[in-house]
């Protein structure tokens, strides 16, 4: 039987204290804002800035009216436009991207989709050099209402040999917040239906019907055990960040969270059960902002089985982040150590701007991070933007760990010029990957070729060292003007890029609007753009 939807009155007891049981009504009133809206109309940072433009008025407009798609066009060189396109183009941004164990020339990947609102997942299977799409949209099962998705993470499970993509489901003008698993089973022509999703974390209580107002779940990543030798084989990670809201829209908490799980039935991803663990305590009590707010978690599962989650120590409603951290599980993820410090005093700084605010832009670049592991050195590798030289120098460093997290190097500059020096201008939005024979390689978005500091292009620095040296190219043949990226507003392209290899392919994915229609449609356009390296 289909559950009406939330009326988000608070005219109970359970609804004073945060948890409101369905009523026999439909729709919403404007004084039943969610409490996230409030949070992202009052503070300038915490939540992420993929839920946030979904609430961009020409965002919903164009959603649901341009779903006609036509062959996406090719781009100069080697580069490849890897996304089909609506009529007229809308933007897609914030890629991830995985690869096949067992079949290197197969890849898929996934971004956020202004088209359908969920993600467009875009898929190969000859290295990178021509691609097909489909499109993914949640639906919240006990409505079962589509809701917005965003902030796609793919994943390959060797031992299953199924892709998994995990995004959000969330509503504009209703209370649920959900982190949802789907599972394709033909390297990603198809995926779970809507209903048959697997939620990690969602604020519904599906036994009781009742949903905590105060929880936004946000910005989530996924990650698989695929080392046969590990006692924890096949176990899927998905990390994300917990935000309690207050009533005035300010979050006091937003801790690092985990769900796991060692099986997702094919025939129904929905009877998964998970586990859930805190990564970092859910207590504002507990140690102030070192233990209370946390962004952009990335798992990483090392050979032994060991789950290590890096994460950005960043405040709940303001962008302004205190240092790099990561924490590690030995047990599967059932409990996590004292967080290690990955940033050291004097030699890393945040962007200072409260909204990460970049010069001669309109978007915002928050300090997105990542980090791979060597299976042949147990080398972490952690990579990030640095605003040690200011907030127009953004520089792309990583730091190094031999001892599973226990310490790390000083900053390793790879965004550097002829001179191996820092390159100039602003760098943003890196992503890292490793092979299985522990070759590193690294991607970011670049503006050192615009003496402006304004067009944006991307480069990708390669590490055949354990990650002590690093060469870096320019990788994509255009720059593009950001102005003209995101409808009529230009004020967001994503928050982080994509990179995937194995020993055949790097896999590199950004946004990229050099294929802009602005002047025709009046709609901005960014695109996610790839460079076929096989054989490398």
């Amino acid at each position: 039987m289909r559950i009406p939807r939330l009326l988000l009155v608070a005219a109970t007891v359970a609804a004073m204290a945060g948890l409101v049981a369905p009523p026999a009504a439909t729709g919403a009133t404007s004084s039943s804002t969610p409490l996230w809206v409030r949070h992202v109309q009052r503070y300038s940072g915490g939540i992420s800035n993929g839920v946030r433009f979904s609430l961009d008025p020409a965002v919903v407009r164009a959603q649901g009216r341009y779903a006609a798609t036509q062959p996406a066009p090719r781009g100069v060189g080697t580069n490849v436009q890897m996304n089909d396109d609506s009529y007229p183009p809308l933007p897609q941004n914030e890629e991830s991207i995985a690869v096949s164990t067992d079949d290197p020339m197969v890849a898929v990947a996934g971004a956020n989709d202004y088209v359908s609102g969920g993600t467009v997942v875009m898929r190969t299977s000859d290295g990178g050099q021509t691609w097909s799409s489909t499109r993914v949209e949640p639906v919240f099962r006990p409505t079962s209402d589509i809701c917005n998705g965003g902030d796609p993470s793919l994943a390959y499970s060797a031992r299953d040999h199924v892709f998994y993509l995990a995004q959000l489901c969330f509503f504009r003008q209703l209370p649920y917040s959900e982190v949802q698993v789907f599972l394709s089973r033909d390297n990603g022509a198809t995926w779970t239906p809507g209903r048959r999703t697997a939620v990690a974390a969602s604020n519904y209580d599906l036994a009781t019907g009742t949903t905590d107002l105060n929880v936004f779940n946000d910005k989530e990543y996924i990650t698989v055990d695929n080392t046969p030798s590990s006692p924890h084989y096949g176990r899927l990670y998905v990390s994300y960040t917990k935000f309690h809201i207050a009533a005035d829209g300010s979050s006091d908490t937003c801790p690092i969270q985990l769900s796991y799980t060692d099986a997702v039935p094919a025939s129904d991803p929905s009877l998964a059960v998970w586990q859930h663990t805190s990564v970092v305590p859910d207590d504002p009590g507990a140690g102030g902002v070192g233990f209370a707010a946390n962004q952009f978690s990335v798992p990483v599962v090392e050979k032994s089985g060991a789950l290590d989650i890096a994460y950005i120590l960043e405040e709940c409603n303001t962008s302004l982040d205190h240092g790099l951290r990561m924490r590690r599980s030995t047990n599967g993820g059932a409990s996590f150590g004292v967080g290690s410090h990955v940033d050291k005093p004097g030699m890393w700084a945040d962007n200072p701007s409260l909204s990460d605010g970049i010069p001669h832009s309109s978007f915002r670049t928050p300090n997105t991070i990542a980090m791979a592991y060597s299976p042949v050195t147990g080398t972490l590798a952690y990579v990030y933007t640095n605003y040690i030289r200011g907030k127009g120098n953004g520089d792309i460093d990583v730091s190094l760990s031999h001892d599973h997290g226990a310490t790390w190097s000083d900053p390793i500059p790879i965004s550097t010029g002829p001179s191996g020096r820092p390159a100039p201008n602003n760098q943003f939005f890196p992503w890292i990957a490793v092979d299985s024979n522990g070759r590193f390689a690294a991607i970011w978005l670049d503006r050192r070729e615009d003496p402006d500091n304004h067009d944006i292009g991307t480069w990708e620095a390669v590490s055949t060292d354990n990650g002590a040296t690093w060469n870096d190219v320019a990788i994509a043949s255009e720059l593009w003007d950001p102005d003209l990226g995101f409808f009529t507003s230009g004020a967001f392209i994503g928050d982080y890029s994509g990179l995937a290899m194995n020993d055949q392919v790097i896999y590199p994915a950004w946004t990229d609007g050099r294929n802009n229609s602005f002047d025709e449609t009046g709609i901005g356009e960014t695109d996610i753009f790839t460079d076929v390296e096989i054989g490398t």
